[in-house]
C-alpha cells in the first residue's frame, strides 16, 4: 500500500478520479493546477487596483503557456477572476486564445513578440488582437499588414524607459511620432496604447533600485507627454507589472499587467511571502517514487560522486529529471563527496509513518530521475515504491515542511518563473476545482481528461 505526501485531492466527480488514475498510469509525475486559486488570485489583483469600477483594467499575462500552467485553462480562470485583458508574448498563443472562443467582446488581447517579416500580423488584425510596436521596422510591418487587411491595426507603442530591452528610446521617439501620425491619418493604425516595462520594481529593499524605478516612471511620463503633444492620445497607458501592481498604486494608470502574481507568487522573495498579498500558489508538482533501497555509509550517489552518504541509509528515486524541466543546478552536494562543499539540493516532501519529512536531492539530477537520501531506513520510515512525494506546491516553505517553487529556485540559483516555465509537457497537467471556478461554457473548452 502506498502513501502520499500531498493533500488528498478532492475530485469533482468519479470521472475526475478516473482522470487522475489515468494520468498516474501514463506518467510517474503530475502537475496539479488549482483553477480556483488562479481565479481568486486574479480577484485579489483586481481588488488591489481598486476593483472593477476603478478605471484601471487588469491584464492576465499568460505568456509561455501561462507560465507552464496551461494556456487556455489559465486564461479562462483569469477571466473568471475579473481580468478584462490577456497578454501573450507570442502570436501563436494570442491566436490560440481566439480559436478557443475567447472573443474581443469578452476581452482584449495584447501580443508583443514577433518577427515582422514572417509573423501572421494579418491574422492578428483580423482577429482584433492588439499589437505592440517597439521599433520603426515593426511599425512599418504592421502598417503593411493593415493595408492588406483593409482595416486598421490596434497598436500599443512600447518605449524603453530604462530597461534596455525592447522599445523606442527618447532619441528615436520623434521619428516614431511623425510616422505614427501618418499611418493613423491613412487609416492604417489606431494608437491605442503606450507602455513600458520596469526593471527592478521587485526590489523594494534596495534604495538604488527604488530610485531606478522612480527614474523609469519619470521617463514614461515624458514619453506620454510627448505623445499627447503630437496629438496622439493613447487610451491605455500601462507600466505596472506584478511588483508595481502590489506596491506602486500611483502607477496603475489605465491597465496593470500582473504576471507571476496571477500564479500565486510574489515577484521576488525580497518582497515577502505570497500570503502577505493575499495570493496562493496554484501549481503542485508531484511524483511517485520508482525505487527505494538500502545503501551503506559512504556510498556515492549519481554522476561525479558529489554526494557520499554520511551514514547507512535508504535512498529513493524520483522519476523526474532535467528532461522534465527539473534543474540540474538543483543538485545536492555534501562535503565528503564534493571536496568540502555543501550545496543543499531541491527539497521534496516525503510522507513517513511519523509525518512529513523534507528530503533533498542527493547528488546530480539526471535526465529522467534524481535521488533522495531518506536519512534513515525506508522500512522504519514506512516509505515504499509508489509513494507520492511533492516537489513543490502552496505552503509556507521547506523550513515548515511545505516546499514551494521559491525553495526550488533558491536551490537552483534562479527564480520561480524559470522553475514553472521549464516544466515539459510530457508531465500531465490536471486541473483542480475546474467546475467550481469556471462557468459551464468555459468548462466545456477544457480537455475533459484533464479535469479532476
Amino acid at each position: 500500500m502506498t502513501i502520499t505526501s500531498t493533500s488528498q485531492w478532492e475530485f469533482s466527480s468519479p470521472q475526475g478520479k478516473a482522470n487522475y488514475a489515468a494520468a498516474c498510469r501514463r506518467y510517474p509525475g503530475q502537475i496539479i493546477v488549482d483553477l480556483a486559486a488562479l481565479r481568486d488570485n486574479m480577484r485579489r489583483l483586481v481588488e488591489l487596483t481598486g476593483g472593477p469600477d476603478s478605471g484601471t483594467a487588469v491584464m492576465g499575462v499568460i505568456k509561455a503557456d501561462a507560465y507552464g500552467h496551461g494556456l487556455i485553462p489559465t486564461a479562462l480562470a483569469a477571466l473568471a477572476g475579473g481580468a478584462t485583458w490577456l497578454g501573450s508574448a507570442q502570436t501563436r498563443e494570442a491566436l490560440a486564445l481566439r480559436r478557443a472562443g475567447i472573443g474581443p467582446d469578452r476581452c482584449r488581447i495584447l501580443v508583443w513578440m514577433f518577427n515582422g517579416g514572417t509573423a501572421p500580423l494579418d491574422e492578428l488584425i483580423e482577429q482584433d488582437i492588439d499589437i505592440s510596436a517597439g521599433s520603426m521596422a515593426a511599425l512599418e510591418d504592421i502598417g503593411r499588414a493593415a493595408q492588406a487587411c483593409g482595416r486598421p491595426a490596434r497598436v500599443h507603442v512600447e518605449v524603453d524607459s530604462g530597461f534596455g530591452r525592447n522599445g523606442f528610446t527618447e532619441e528615436g521617439f520623434g521619428g516614431l511620432l511623425a510616422r505614427l501620425s501618418q499611418l493613423r491619418d491613412q487609416g492604417l493604425v489606431e494608437p491605442i496604447g503606450l507602455w513600458s516595462h520596469l526593471a527592478v520594481a521587485d526590489s523594494p529593499d534596495t534604495p538604488a533600485f527604488v530610485a531606478a524605478t522612480d527614474q523609469q516612471i519619470a521617463a514614461f511620463a515624458r514619453f506620454s507627454a510627448r505623445m499627447d503633444s503630437a496629438g496622439l492620445h493613447p487610451q491605455i497607458r500601462h507600466l505596472a507589472n506584478t511588483a508595481a501592481t502590489l506596491t506602486r498604486p500611483e502607477i496603475h494608470f489605465d491597465l496593470t499587467r500582473p504576471g507571476i502574481g496571477l500564479y500565486g507568487y510574489e515577484a521576488d522573495p525580497a518582497m515577502g511571502q505570497p500570503a502577505d498579498y493575499g495570493l496562493k500558489p496554484a501549481m503542485t508538482l508531484q511524483a511517485q517514487l520508482s525505487m527505494v533501497k538500502d545503501i551503506e555509509e559512504g556510498h556515492g550517489i549519481s554522476y561525479g560522486r558529489t554526494y557520499l552518504t554520511p551514514q547507512a541509509t535508504s535512498t529513493a528515486i524520483v522519476p523526474l529529471g532535467y528532461a522534465d524541466g527539473i534543474h540540474r543546478s538543483a543538485s545536492g552536494f555534501d562535503r565528503a563527496g564534493a571536496r568540502h562543499v555543501d550545496k543543499p539540493g531541491g527539497p521534496v516532501r516525503v510522507m513517513t509513518n511519523a509525518g512529513p519529512r523534507i528530503c533533498r536531492v542527493a547528488g546530480r539530477v539526471c535526465m529522467d530521475q534524481f535521488v533522495l537520501d531518506l536519512q534513515g531506513k525506508a522500512r522504519d520510515l514506512g516509505v515504499a515504491e509508489g509513494d507520492t512525494v511533492v516537489l513543490f506546491g502552496p505552503g509556507r516553505g521547506a523550513y515548515q515542511g511545505e516546499p514551494t517553487a521559491d525553495d526550488w529556485a533558491r536551490s537552483a540559483d534562479t527564480i520561480s518563473y524559470e522553475i514553472f516555465t521549464c516544466l515539459r509537457n510530457r508531465i500531465p497537467r490536471l486541473y483542480l476545482n475546474a467546475p467550481a471556478a469556471l462557468p459551464a461554457d468555459d468548462l466545456a473548452k477544457l480537455d475533459p481528461a484533464s479535469i479532476l
